[in-house]
This record gives structure tokens, C-alpha cells and sequence, in this order.
């Protein structure tokens, strides 16, 4: 059951769940923000809490309306797009044969048939961002299994609206959004070290940001400049308070 909380002009979704602790959220585009609250948890001390946050609310939302956004895609000739973090012009060739698509020295080639549509042309581009995607990731998995001692039961890749990537500690299995094929490998790396690292420990507790700063010492950089480039038409990202994720990259798991 959802309760609206108000304070000022900034309404926040008060959700009462079987959670230990309070998890403060602003999620994007236009920085919607959710409380999430033990079950026994009292309105007023679910309000008291959302005030103190409210400087740091209101940051959020001030960054959010101010990161670039890609436009709504096309698909359409020199139209921009990206792939492991550089921009490419896009080129659409229609011929009688299977779509598919290649890359040049500056140009991404989408072959369709005629009077394909634009759903199909995304389609097809997202198919391709998966097959990239896939053999990048798998990769790296085999690469972090030994180092951190774990083994990866499955992943999938898939479109997220709110995370860069999940963990389901209990299958093994980790999740990855598709969007993550137009950002530097170096950043997509960190996202699936830092879902294999929630098959260790599942919460972002101190013990996960200890094993996170062993193995990846580099991760604040990467967290932030994963969280400072520019995002797709619909945003992925969303913001959770430093003081319930001690300061993880927001997006990959709550």
C-alpha cells in the first residue's frame, strides 16, 4: 500500500515493505522520489526522515533536469548513436535480404528491407546491441570468476528502466541492461563486477563495499562517470541516499 507523502512542493511515495532499513530513492527523468520503510514504520517518522533528506532530494533532481539526454532515436540517416562509449553516424542501406547490421570506420550500417518501420529498425539495432553485448559479457565473467572465487550460473540482457544491472543471489544468475553497449567497456565492466560481487554478498552492506574496493579499487571513478555521461531518451539511472547504499553506483541494485 502506497502512501503520498508532501513536503513543500516535492510529493514522495512512502511504500512499506519487509526491509531492515529506510531506502530513499529519486528516480528519473523528472526525479519522481520513493520511500521505501520497515513495515511497523510510522508516517510521521517516515516524514521526518524524508525532510532531513530534502536538501539532498532536491540535489538530485537539480542533476537530473540538467544531464544530457539523447533525443527520442529515429533510426534514421545520420542520426547519432553509440557503441562502447564512441559516436557513430548512423547509416540506413534498404535491400531484399535479412536485416542486419555492421560497423565502419565512422558509421554504423542498419540494412533493412524496404518500408521497414521504425520499430523494426530498433528492433533490429537492439538484437545487434545484444549479440555485441553478449560476447563482451561473457568475457569478462570468465575473466572475474576465478579472481573472485565465484561462479556465474547464468546472465541475461535485457532493456531496464531504472538499473544498469540486478544480482538473484539465490539462482547465481546476474541481469544487464542492453543500454550498456553504447558506454566505454571499462564502465561496463565495473557494472558486472559489481553484480558478481552481490553473489557474494547480496546487500550493500560494508562487507560488499569492502570486497568491491579490493577488486575494483577504481569503482567511485567509474560510478561516476558512468552516472555523468549522457543517458538515453529514457533515463536508467535513479539516485538512492548515500546513507542506506554507502555510496554504490545508484541503478545496479537495491
Amino acid at each position: 500500500m502506497r502512501t503520498i507523502i508532501r513536503i513543500g512542493n516535492v510529493p514522495i511515495s512512502l511504500m512499506r515493505k519487509h526491509v531492515k532499513h529506510v531506502h530513499l530513492s529519486v528516480h528519473p527523468p523528472d526525479g519522481r522520489v520513493t520511500l521505501v520503510a520497515p513495515k511497523a514504520t510510522r508516517t510521521e517518522v517516515a516524514r521526518a526522515y524524508a525532510i532531513s533528506s530534502l536538501r539532498w532530494i532536491r540535489k538530485k533532481q537539480e542533476e537530473f533536469s540538467k544531464q544530457s539526454r539523447e533525443t527520442v532515436r529515429k533510426y534514421a540517416e545520420r542520426e547519432s548513436h553509440y557503441l562502447w562509449g564512441r559516436r557513430y553516424l548512423l547509416s540506413v542501406a534498404y535491400h531484399h535480404a535479412k536485416p542486419g547490421v555492421s560497423v565502419s570506420q565512422k558509421r554504423i550500417i542498419l540494412k533493412v528491407r524496404p518500408g521497414s518501420c521504425l520499430a523494426k529498425r530498433a528492433e533490429v539495432i537492439h538484437e545487434w546491441h545484444k549479440s555485441m553485448l553478449h560476447s563482451f559479457v561473457a568475457l569478462v565473467i570468465k575473466r572475474w570468476e576465478p579472481k573472485l572465487r565465484i561462479k556465474v550460473r547464468g546472465y541475461f540482457l535485457q532493456r531496464m528502466k531504472t538499473r544498469w544491472g540486478s544480482c538473484n543471489h539465490k539462482s547465481g544468475c546476474i541481469r544487464l541492461n542492453t543500454e550498456l553497449v553504447k558506454k566505454p567497456r571499462d564502465l561496463i565492466e565495473y557494472v558486472i563486477v559489481h553484480e558478481m560481487i552481490h553473489l557474494l554478498e547480496p546487500t550493500h552492506s560494508r562487507r560488499f563495499v569492502e570486497l568491491l574496493q579490493y577488486h575494483y579499487p577504481g569503482w567511485r571513478e567509474a560510478s561516476n562517470e558512468l552516472n555523468e555521461r549522457s543517458l538515453s531518451a529514457e533515463t536508467w539511472q535513479r539516485q538512492c541516499h548515500p546513507k542506506n547504499l554507502n555510496g554504490i553506483v545508484a541503478g545496479n541494485r537495491d
